[in-house]
């Protein structure tokens, strides 16, 4: 939670809908930390990212990915990200993997990007993802080129 020290941090991480200022109850309960698949990465024994992921839109859909703050630009959040995506595709059986970044957001965007994930339109236009960038890694084609 001390990771996520003001409203605007929380709502790049949590979402629109992420209750700020937060309690452990609060934040636990939109978290949905005992709902949904969460996954820490632990390193000398200190959590050093925290990420999600469910089945949306037949894909694997990553959430609330977070690299701790005085960790970040070391390789962790793409460490976090293939975690989750071989994790997520093994157990729900997805061979496509997706996630929201925020405008703005643009050391995440730029991560996603090296990792395979495209911008595409959301599949309905619901209002609570208008504000969002959603972007999509599908498999590499193995396919010989045609001639």
């Amino acid at each position: 939670m001390s990771w996520l020290p003001d409203a605007q941090a929380c709502r790049v991480w949590g979402g629109s809908l992420f209750r700020f200022p937060f309690t452990p109850a609060t934040f636990r309960d939109d978290a949905k930390v005992d709902s949904l698949p969460t996954c820490m990465l632990v390193a000398a024994g200190e959590m050093c990212a925290f990420g999600q992921y469910y089945l949306r839109n037949g894909r694997c859909h990553l959430g609330r990915l977070i690299v701790q703050p005085t960790r970040r630009s070391h390789g962790i959040g793409a460490v976090l990200v293939r975690e989750l995506c071989a994790r997520g595709s093994a157990e729900l059986g997805a061979a496509e993997f997706s996630l929201f970044v925020l405008p703005g957001n643009e050391r995440a965007r730029r991560l996603y990007e090296r990792l395979g994930f495209e911008v595409t339109r959301y599949p309905d236009d619901s209002p609570l993802y208008a504000e969002c960038i959603y972007m999509v890694q599908r498999p590499k084609s193995t396919a010989a080129p045609s001639m």
